[in-house]
């Protein structure tokens, strides 16, 4: 697989990482075996990017990943993410004394002293600029309990005011297909400065997997059925924010325009070939579902006439739901 420099923090990794929201809850019930086999198949496929966070099954997330490391010498690079617990969630929350208690929660779930990298879990937007908060995270890295800090953001403009402070490294956003506005700004003051990029969301919650049609329903704890409209979070992170229906239609297009690649990996290898990612993270709940992400990482790049095509598609189908919004 090829790897690529994740931003400053002196780390290589995969282009195929593999986000782990699904391994601690909000998308149907995961088994601890059906966890341990999408794990285990990951790294046996060559990722070696684990993206997780401290709320994603209060830390259950986190902790499966280090029951499945325990037994393997080949150990990958953990991204966790810290301040969604803050309770209430306001940007005052967001203490070095909170800061540091969630760190070390997340220390104790990994089984590690050094946490690989921790990223701002799509904060209060006023945490962006705060800069205390990144005065603090200056200060856990030179204690040792983190190795580096970056952002989640969920809009562009936030990501570029995170990228105003010199100690983030890496920068995660939604983008896919169906999520196009970070290509005109964030991404390429990213590539500028010298951050990683991790894409999330990249087949926008299983939408560009054209396998949905318009009577798909999903279990009642599972975001995609709970969260349509906001309800818990925000929206951009369910389906990234397109209507159901909306994204099945366009879906079915995509699909066409992919021909006889499979649909999901050929929306990720879209990703991978937008200048300035470093890697996409997307999730999966099953071995088959690993390894068609992992295919994505040997697919060519996409046609001229395949990108023109989706440009349009965007243009027509999608723009009018999303683009303004983050």
């Amino acid at each position: 697989m090829e790897r690529r420099p994740l931003g400053r923090t002196g780390a290589e990794v995969g282009v195929v990482g593999l986000g782990t929201w699904q391994l601690g809850g909000d998308w149907g019930d995961v088994s601890e075996d059906d966890a341990a086999e999408v794990l285990e198949a990951a790294l046996d496929a060559g990722v070696d990017l684990l993206d997780t966070a401290d709320v994603y099954g209060d830390g259950r997330s986190e902790e499966r990943i280090r029951r499945a490391l325990v037994t393997r010498s080949d150990r990958p690079f953990v991204a966790t993410k810290a301040g969604r617990r803050a309770d209430p969630f306001e940007a005052g929350q967001y203490t070095r004394a909170n800061l540091g208690a969630w760190i070390d929660r997340s220390r104790r779930n990994l089984g590690v002293d050094t946490l690989d990298l921790v990223q701002l879990h799509c904060p209060p937007p006023a945490v962006y600029s705060d800069q205390r908060v990144y005065d603090a995270l200056d200060s856990f890295v030179e204690d040792g309990a983190i190795a580096a800090y970056g952002v989640s953001v969920e809009t562009v403009a936030e990501g570029l005011t995170a990228l105003e402070h010199p100690g983030v490294a890496t920068i995660q956003v939604i983008l896919n297909v169906f999520r196009r506005k970070p290509l005109e700004e964030l991404l390429p003051a990213a590539a500028r400065t010298g951050v990683g990029v991790l894409a999330r969301v990249p087949l926008a919650s299983g939408l560009l997997t054209g396998k949905y049609d318009e009577s798909t329903t999903f279990p009642a704890d599972d975001h995609r059925n709970f969260n349509r409209g906001g309800e818990a979070f925000d929206v951009g992170e369910t389906f990234a924010g397109v209507p159901f229906e909306a994204g099945v239609a366009a879906a079915r297009e995509v699909a066409a325009i992919a021909g006889n690649t499979p649909t999901g990996a050929f929306a990720l290898r879209w990703v991978i070939d937008q200048p300035g990612v470093t890697a996409v993270i997307p999730g999966a709940r099953n071995v088959e579902q690993v390894r068609g992400n992992v295919a994505a990482a040997a697919l060519p790049p996409l046609t001229d006439s395949q990108l023109s095509d989706l440009e349009r598609l965007y243009d027509e189908r999608i723009r009018a739901h999303v683009h303004d919004r983050w």
